[in-house]
C-alpha cells in the first residue's frame, strides 16, 4: 500500500463531497433559501464560524460533509416560524428540484474537467500498437502481484522472457495470424489455451523473426498470460479533441456504472470467492478498492504521465458515478428527493384540472420506513463491499 496514493484519493474525495455540497448551497442561496451550516465533516466540533445566516465549520469525522437548507420536507420544523417563507419547501418546484441537482452536476462539472484537462495538458494515452514497452520477467503468484509488478524467487520466468522478446519489438503476428493494434493481440494471447505453444513474429530492426512461448496462466486473472505490455505515448490535444474525448468517456463511464448498478445483485455471491476478477463482483468496488489502485498505481514503476493519468480518470469516474448513482428515484438519495417533489406537482397539476385545492406537500413519516429500508441496503453492501475489498480485493489498476 503506498500511502501518498491513499492521501491524495481521500483528500480528492472529500474535495468532490464538498463541492457536492456545495452545489446544494450556492443555487439554495440564490433562490434565497436560508442556510444555516455549512460543514466539512460530522460528529463533534471543531472549529466554527458565522457569517451572516449561515455557520461554517470543520467536524472531527472527516467522511463527508452536510449543508442546512431549512424546511426541506412536511416533517422539518423551523426555530422561527417567520423564516418559513425561505424555507426550501416554500419554493417553486422547479427551482427545489434545481437545488437537489446541483449536487450531481458539479460531480459532473468536475470529472469533465478533469478529463478534459489530462487530455490538453498531458495527452490521450495511446496504446495502439504492437510494439512492446514492458517485458515481464515472472509469471506472477496472483493479480496483486502482477499490478504491483513483484517477483519472488518462487515465480517462474514468464513466457516472454524465455522466448527472448527484448523492449522494442513490434509484434507482426501471432499464431500466424496478422496483428496492427494490442486489442487484438491481447484477444489473442487472453483466447489462447494456457500451456499451448505461441508462434510470436516480431520485427527487431531490419529482422523478422519468429519466437516461440508456452502461455502461463495467472491465479484469479482470466486468460493466458505471455507477459508483455505495450508502449505508451500521450498524445497532446487541441481544445476540441480535447472535449470531444471527455464527452466520449464520460459516456463510457455512465454506460459502465448502469451496467455495474445492474450487475450489484449477481455480485454478492462471488464478494468472496476465489474468482471474484472473473465476476460481476470483479466490477464493483468500495472507496477502500479505489484508494488502494491509487496506492498502486502511484507506487508503480512506471511514467508519471501514467500515474497522473489513472489517477485522474480514476477520481473522475468516480465523480460521474456518484453523480449518477445519488440520481436514481430512491430516497434518501437526492433523485429520491427529486421524486418527491415532482410528484407534488403532478398531484396539483391533476388537482388543478378537477379545480380541487392544491394537495400540498408530500406526507414525508409516510415514506420515512421505505427511505429507512433503502439507506439500511446500501449501508449494508456498502460495508459487504468494504469488507471484501480488505479481505478479497480486485487490483483495478492492473
Amino acid at each position: 500500500m503506498d500511502l501518498i496514493g491513499w492521501v491524495i484519493f481521500l483528500v480528492a474525495l472529500l474535495f468532490s463531497v464538498m463541492l457536492h455540497e456545495t452545489g446544494h448551497f450556492v443555487v439554495a442561496k440564490k433562490f434565497g433559501m436560508k442556510c444555516t451550516r455549512y460543514f466539512l465533516g460530522f460528529g463533534p466540533t471543531i472549529w466554527s464560524t458565522q457569517r451572516g445566516e449561515t455557520e461554517y465549520g470543520i467536524k472531527a469525522l472527516p467522511f463527508g460533509g452536510f449543508v442546512k437548507i431549512i424546511g426541506m420536507h412536511s416533517l422539518d420544523d423551523l426555530d422561527d416560524p417567520a423564516d418559513e417563507p425561505r424555507s426550501f419547501r416554500a419554493h417553486p418546484g422547479w427551482q427545489r428540484i434545481l437545488v437537489l441537482c446541483a449536487g450531481s452536476f458539479m460531480h459532473f462539472v468536475l470529472a469533465f474537467l478533469l478529463i478534459f484537462g489530462l487530455a490538453l495538458g498531458i495527452g490521450i494515452e495511446n496504446d495502439n500498437t504492437t510494439q512492446l514497452g514492458t517485458i515481464s520477467t515472472c509469471v506472477a503468484a496472483n493479480t496483486t502481484q502482477l499490478s504491483n509488478g513483484t517477483c519472488s524467487a518462487a515465480d517462474k520466468p514468464s513466457p516472454a522472457k524465455l522466448a527472448g522478446l527484448r523492449l522494442g519489438d513490434q509484434v507482426t503476428a501471432f499464431n500466424g495470424k496478422p496483428v496492427s493494434n494490442w486489442t487484438q493481440l491481447g484477444n489473442k494471447i487472453r483466447q489462447a489455451p494456457a500451456g499451448s505453444d505461441a508462434a510470436i513474429t516480431v520485427k527487431r530492426g531490419h529482422q523478422t523473426l519468429t519466437l516461440h512461448a508456452t502461455l502461463a496462466s495467472v491465479s484469479g486473472r482470466s486468460g493466458s498470460y505471455l507477459g508483455i505490455a505495450p508502449t505508451i505515448v500521450f498524445q497532446a490535444a487541441n481544445p476540441i479533441r480535447a472535449a470531444q474525448y471527455a464527452g466520449t468517456s464520460f459516456g463510457q463511464v455512465i454506460v459502465g456504472s448502469v451496467k455495474a448498478v445492474g450487475a450489484l445483485p449477481a455480485a454478492l455471491p462471488k464478494l468472496f470467492s476465489k474468482d471474484r476478477g472473473n465476476t460481476a463482483a470483479g466490477q464493483v468496488s468500495s472507496v477502500v478498492g479505489a484508494a488502494e489502485a491509487t496506492g498502486t498505481a502511484i507506487a508503480a514503476n512506471v511514467g508519471w504521465q501514467f500515474k497522473v493519468s489513472f489517477v485522474l480518470l480514476l477520481i473522475a469516474s468516480l465523480n460521474i458515478f456518484v453523480g449518477a448513482f445519488n440520481m436514481l428515484p430512491l430516497l434518501p438519495l437526492d433523485g429520491g428527493h427529486v421524486a418527491v417533489v415532482a410528484w407534488e406537482r403532478i398531484r396539483a397539476w391533476f388537482a388543478r384540472l378537477r379545480k380541487r385545492p392544491d394537495p400540498g406537500l408530500v406526507d414525508m413519516a409516510k415514506l420515512l420506513p421505505a427511505s429507512f429500508s433503502i439507506f439500511v441496503i446500501l449501508m449494508v453492501f456498502g460495508v459487504l463491499l468494504v469488507l471484501a475489498d480488505i479481505v478479497n480485493p480486485v487490483n483495478i489498476a492492473g
